[in-house]
């Protein structure tokens, strides 16, 4: 049952069996700002999180910056091809290197230099050049040239981070030991996804939003769809609500909706007659609505405990759209707002203090799981 705030229930932690009372979070992991900063090393600093897309950095050279929790990240093509991620951290004295570069507008470079004193890296991390300043020691009356230790340039390399790929999609993790692979984490969905021919897809439109929830609270919306029929009526007129399937893996599930009537396979990147989301712990989806010959992913990134930014990619055979494809986005966008309206209104009733611990219905499983994890990773 729902726990009031009222001194008479205490929370408990959320429960194994959605059967169970305790089926829901406390509300205090929705609102509390110690909360925000456990889980920028619980869950952001521990499991595989997605950076961007590799069709972003087509040449070597070629580079994005990723912000996870307070970590800045250089993700780059190399000269060899293969996609890597460093902290935008010089070995120097700690200074970040290169400005804010959305994966919408990369750069490109043959070096990583830092502006501060010119350190120069290659494109595999390793320490290339430095001023002359860090040889000549003529200003400093106590040392000779001869006395000054040249730089080691495997030690003052930029510190990588460990990254891997589920098609095009990059993924990094902070840990110093990751405790799953990339592959152990997403299960049966990398094999799902690599079968699809996710890398012929340019990405042809990007929005971004901030909104007033936490990032859960927009992940548990995301995760279910019984709101459907009463805020989303011009879409799922469309579906067979009741004849959807909600598939639930170790961390991530699948939200699977039928079409009332066939749609083309002309128009839809994967087999099935189906919407297909698919939702990938801790806050990266993949969306195929079934009705259009590409696809979204969402990126639902925690500002705090009350906030978070919602980066919506939109991904065609062709940046430049056709009348079928606009409205397909257009569609996207109004179901976007229609939930964020909702889960700002679900966060006020949260940070209200009249709830302690809410209650899941029985077809929330997929919620359920979202909690459930969040939970583990909190005491791990």
């Amino acid at each position: 049952m729902t726990r009031w705030n009222n001194g008479l229930d205490e929370v408990e932690r959320v429960s194994e069996d959605i059967t169970d009372e305790t089926n829901a979070l406390p509300a205090q992991y929705f609102t509390d700002r110690e909360v925000h900063e456990m889980e920028k090393e619980k869950v952001f600093g521990r499991y595989w999180i997605y950076a961007g897309h590799a069709n972003c950095v087509p040449e070597p050279g070629d580079h994005f910056t990723r912000t996870i929790g307070d970590s800045e990240l250089i993700v780059v093509r190399d000269h060899e091809g293969e996609v890597r991620a460093y902290y935008n951290v010089c070995a120097h004295r700690g200074s970040a290197m290169v400005e804010e570069t959305p994966m919408t507008d990369p750069g490109n470079a043959r070096r990583i230099r830092c502006p501060y004193h010119l350190w120069t890296y290659d494109l595999d991390g390793s320490l290339t050049n430095t001023p002359k300043s860090f040889e000549d020691a003529r200003l400093n009356p106590d040392l000779e040239d001869g006395e000054v230790a040249e730089l080691d340039a495997d030690r003052n390399a930029l510190l990588e981070v460990r990254s891997d790929q589920i098609g095009p999609f990059v993924f990094v993790n902070l840990h110093d030991d990751p405790p799953l692979s990339l592959e152990e984490q997403a299960g049966a969905m990398k094999d799902e996804l690599e079968a699809l021919p996710l890398g012929e897809y340019q990405l042809a439109r990007r929005y971004v939003s901030e909104v007033e929830c936490n990032w859960k609270v927009f992940g548990g919306n995301y995760s279910e769809c019984d709101h459907c029929q009463a805020n989303h009526q011009e879409w799922v007129e469309g579906l067979e609500l009741m004849d959807s399937e909600l598939e639930v893996d170790d961390y991530h599930w699948v939200l699977h909706y039928k079409h009332k009537e066939d749609v083309d396979d002309e128009v839809r990147i994967h087999d099935e007659h189906e919407a297909k989301f698919y939702y990938f712990w801790p806050n990266f989806t993949v969306n195929m609505y079934g009705t259009a010959n590409g696809y979204g992913t969402y990126i639902i990134d925690p500002i705090d405990e009350n906030r978070f930014q919602l980066v919506a990619d939109y991904y065609f055979q062709d940046s430049e759209l056709s009348d079928e494809e606009a409205e397909f986005v257009r569609t996207s966008r109004q179901l976007q707002e229609e939930d964020f309206e909702l889960v700002e209104r679900q966060q006020r009733g949260l940070e209200s203090g009249a709830i302690a611990q809410a209650q899941l219905g029985p077809n929330e499983h997929t919620v359920h799981r979202l909690h459930l994890l969040a939970q583990e990773a909190y005491e791990a």
